[in-house]
């Protein structure tokens, strides 16, 4: 039997096992691709703001084998610094691996993680053309903003 867990790892230590897995989220969810943007993140900084003690990475793995990750940033607020702000960057779930728990797993360490580091609000968004709304509510969100996207391009 697969076992399914969620841990909190370093993304300095997990950055190339995750490559492969970015590669099948931006051919899942991307709405850049229909634009001709190709995948290509700015590891650089990322692990710049990793080094800083910014990014909360997240994991689920099957059997020892990553299967997801939740990637956010950790910073006080810019409009009110004494509120420390978890935002999500990304996150996602391999899709041979979804319909199970493991979202739910990945979504509850994450949360762990931030009230472990005294994090007073966190945001976390969905795609609205592979809506995730109904989970994030199951875990106790409220839906405060929609953001609008115009291409210009």
């Amino acid at each position: 039997m697969a076992v399914i867990t969620a841990q909190i790892e370093s993304l300095a230590e997990r950055l190339e096992e995750m490559k492969p897995l970015l590669g099948k989220h931006y051919d899942d969810l991307s709405l850049h691709k229909a634009h001709g943007f190709p995948l290509d993140p700015n590891f650089a900084e990322y692990l710049r703001r990793d080094a800083a003690g910014q990014v909360l990475l997240a994991t689920v793995r099957m059997s020892g084998q990553m299967i997801g990750y939740f990637v956010g940033f950790v910073v006080p607020g810019l409009h009110y610094q004494t509120c420390l702000t978890l935002t999500m960057d990304i996150f996602f779930i391999d899709p041979a691996h979804r319909g199970g728990t493991g979202a739910l797993r990945l979504f509850r360490c994450v949360e762990r993680e931030a009230r472990r580091r005294g994090v007073n609000i966190w945001f976390s968004g969905s795609k609205l053309h592979k809506d995730t709304g109904r989970m994030f509510v199951a875990l106790g969100f409220e839906k405060v903003e929609a953001y609008y996207a115009k291409w210009l391009v």
